[in-house]
């Protein structure tokens, strides 16, 4: 075996591991209705990863390879994805945005914290995408703020819609683990 197939094999296992770590620590199963309003049988608990250190780094560690060379700052959606950005920035040194769902009625009244220049280029930070609804809202309203946004990276991409859905607006998603693959790598 040479040293690249040994590699590859490294990376995957190290991201099945990561999968297992967040199926032990996020995936709930019951009833539950979504935030597009599907019901769904599984529930992968996003806060339950992303209040674990150790899960929080390994996933920003991780998330690193999803990030584009060329970029200015993240953007973090309000509320779940402000964790998991923040470990990014912690780790590549870029500067991150907070994205409001509604623009706050005091003091600066931002819809997007953090201070940015026109043409910034911007790659959106979430953790789990389901019909992408939340995301397409927020890439609107920051493009409408003169920010350029191309990419979305997330935990997982459920498969319901999103990558399509944010695909229609121009951006790429670029999940860390699909549904399917992390129940594949997690069992």
């Amino acid at each position: 075996m040479n040293t690249g197939d040994r590699s590859e094999r490294n990376k995957t296992d190290e991201k099945a591991l990561l999968a297992c770590r967040v199926r032990d620590r996020a995936l709930l199963t019951g009833r539950f209705t979504l935030r597009s309003g599907a019901v769904s049988e599984v529930y992968w608990d996003k806060y339950r990863f992303e209040s674990d250190p150790a899960v929080l780094g390994a996933l920003a560690e991780a998330m690193q390879a999803l990030l584009p060379t060329e970029f200015d700052k993240l953007a973090e959606l309000e509320l779940a994805g402000i964790p998991l950005a923040t470990a990014i920035s912690l780790r590549t040194g870029r500067p991150c945005l907070y994205v409001r769902k509604v623009a706050k009625s005091y003091g600066t009244a931002n819809l997007v914290e953090g201070g940015f220049r026109h043409g910034e280029r911007c790659v959106v930070v979430e953790d789990v995408v389901t019909s992408g609804g939340q995301v397409c809202a927020s890439v609107r309203q920051m493009r409408q703020l003169g920010l350029v946004v191309e990419r979305v990276v997330c935990v997982v991409d459920r498969e319901a819609g999103g990558r399509e859905n944010i695909g229609a607006l121009g951006c790429v998603l670029v999940p860390l683990f699909t549904m399917r693959e992390l129940e594949r790598l997690s069992d």
